[in-house]
């Protein structure tokens, strides 16, 4: 067992509903050392791929792609879930289903830093459905960039978002896989 699963063990909390609450190292308070390790993960992973940006979602995908950028030493784009003034009035935009939120956000990047060309991995904190990431997909084609891999700290299998990302025919990696939470008790992928 891997050092992110120890701690979605001790710390994480299944909610019901598929949600699974991991507050307290991930989504509300992180934990640097593991989101460190979860990073140099990732970069070892990912390093081949030559990719040129890493991409996610605000808010708790910034502190997992931050570390593989610091690994891989690239720069990372956020997508925005709401348009700030500082940002240009053309933007890409897309929509994604929030399944905490319950509802559809928006995802916003500025073209100053998705470019044509670019090399994009995505790193995010959970693979469930997929639609995030495909949402983050559908932001750097929009751009003219291409997609060179996924990673994600946390997939909930049994919701199918790997499927739904296997079109793209690039490497999707998973630190932690969960086949179930089912009866409230949490269930790794072997």
């Amino acid at each position: 067992m891997n050092q992110l699963q120890e701690r979605i063990m001790k710390e994480g909390q299944v909610l019901g509903g598929g949600i699974l609450k991991v507050d307290s190292f991930v989504n509300h308070q992180v934990d640097p050392n593991l989101m460190n390790d979860c990073g140099r993960i990732f970069a070892d992973l990912f390093r081949n791929l030559g990719a040129t940006k890493i991409l996610t979602a605000e808010i708790s995908g910034i502190a997992p792609a931050l570390t593989t950028g610091i690994h891989l030493g690239l720069p990372v784009v956020y997508a925005r879930k709401s348009k700030p003034v500082t940002m240009p009035d053309q933007v890409y935009l897309t929509l994604a289903p929030s399944h905490t939120k319950g509802r559809m956000v928006e995802l916003i990047i500025s073209p100053e830093y998705l470019a044509n060309g670019e090399k994009v991995l995505i790193i995010d904190d959970f693979l469930a459905s997929g639609q995030t990431i495909l949402g983050l997909v559908r932001l750097a084609e929009a751009a003219g960039s291409h997609i060179v891999g996924i990673g994600a700290l946390i997939e909930k299998i049994f919701e199918g978002g790997r499927d739904a990302l296997k079109p793209l025919g690039v490497p999707i990696e998973s630190i932690a896989c969960i086949k179930s939470l089912d009866n409230g008790k949490i269930e790794f992928v072997d």
